[in-house]
């Protein structure tokens, strides 16, 4: 099976991505040289249906004040989380696939990128994904209008802004460290 060719694009915008992303601490500067070395096996590391470790977007989105980040409760992952998903075919780089994404899985209109990475993650998936066994995620930063008001989507079994300084328990313990941060509120 032969992938679309904007795969070949978003590989490409991964490796300026990685290239451009200044890595606050030594973990996320061994991440960035791990999704460095992924990228060996080609545009397939860009698709669902590529290896079984790929890359995916996702986006912190918070309100106009940044005191509250959109988390949507994900289906399969049974946790609140920041929006997210696969790369698809068309997507024009990786920030457009995580605004996407957001837009999707929020309901949240006009909401404005924050230009480059904001953060990297590889984790592990339960056996509920399929077989997806890890994402190399992506991550940016987005604010939402003033006033803006979430809807849940067919991926989420709720979607609600959170108070940064106060996630759900049982969020993924590495959100409380980075929303916080990302927010500028630590």
């Amino acid at each position: 099976m032969s992938l679309d060719p904007s795969y070949d694009v978003l590989a490409s915008d991964v490796r300026i991505l990685l290239t451009d992303h200044a890595s606050p601490d030594a973990a996320q500067v061994r991440l960035r040289d791990d999704f460095v070395r992924a990228l060996a096996v080609g545009p397939k590391a860009m698709w669902r249906g590529g290896p079984p470790d790929h890359f995916t977007a996702s986006m912190f989105v918070y309100d106009a004040s940044r005191e509250h980040v959109c988390l949507v409760l994900h289906k399969k992952a049974r946790l609140w989380l920041q929006p997210g998903g696969h790369l698809e075919p068309g997507d024009g780089s990786v920030a457009e696939a995580a605004l996407r994404e957001a837009t999707e899985e929020t309901g949240l209109a006009g909401l404005r990128v924050r230009p480059g990475l904001a953060h990297l993650s590889h984790h592990e998936l339960s056996t509920r994904f399929g077989r997806c066994r890890s994402h190399r995620d992506l991550r940016f930063v987005a604010t939402a209008p003033p006033g803006a008001t979430p809807a849940v989507s067919d991926e989420s079994d709720d979607v609600r802004w959170w108070p940064v300084r106060d996630l759900p328990v049982d969020t993924d313990p590495e959100l409380r460290v980075v929303v916080p941060a990302l927010a500028g509120l630590s």
